[in-house]
């Protein structure tokens, strides 16, 4: 890293900021913590989901990337395969994803893309599920999740190839989300 704080390296790499990672990290929180509910009524007392979102919110207010938010993502993850629900296992991936999102890699890579998108993508997803697999409810949560983004998020998002195939309904959702971004203009 430079000592303006930009990842500087091979051409197959993309520069971010750790604001850049501050401004993916808050609308990762934003989008997860819709959803937070979904777990808690499950699992009223496991606060790992809660503890990964808080940990995501506080490297975005200016905290340091580090052990809390890779334990917090850890144990969100663990939290969602305790989960008595798919819904409620959804809403512990979308923290998880949430924590995680600070380690978006400066790789030129369409995976990556799931650490900007994957906390509104989950997050949707048990949307849905709550909604009895009701896909026009999933559609509305990536539209409130595209009106969650800045433009710093739009446009580093768009610093990265689109977002892969595969994954599933979750997997359908971020590719919703990436092209619902990737259409917008910087200004709006």
């Amino acid at each position: 890293m430079g000592d303006d704080g930009i990842v500087v390296g091979e051409a197959s790499e993309i520069a971010l900021s750790k604001q850049d990672l501050r401004e993916i990290a808050a609308f990762a929180a934003a989008c997860a913590e819709v959803v937070l509910e979904v777990f808690e009524a499950d699992q009223p007392g496991d606060s790992r989901p809660r503890d990964a979102i808080g940990a995501a919110w506080e490297f975005a207010r200016g905290g340091e990337r580090g052990k809390s938010l890779r334990d917090t993502a850890w144990a969100a993850l663990k939290a969602a395969k305790s989960a008595d629900t798919a819904a409620a296992c959804e809403a512990a991936r979308a923290a998880m994803a949430a924590a995680g999102a600070a380690y978006l890699h400066p790789l030129a890579k369409a995976t990556q893309v799931k650490h900007i998108l994957g906390a509104g993508a989950h997050a949707a997803r048990a949307a849905e599920l709550v909604a009895g697999h009701n896909p026009s409810i999933g559609a509305e949560h990536v539209e409130r999740a595209v009106h969650r983004a800045t433009p710093i998020v739009v446009e580093v998002l768009k610093r990265f190839p689109v977002a892969p195939g595969g994954g599933g309904r979750v997997g359908e959702l971020i590719r919703m989300l990436d092209a619902d971004l990737r259409s917008l203009t910087l200004t709006e």
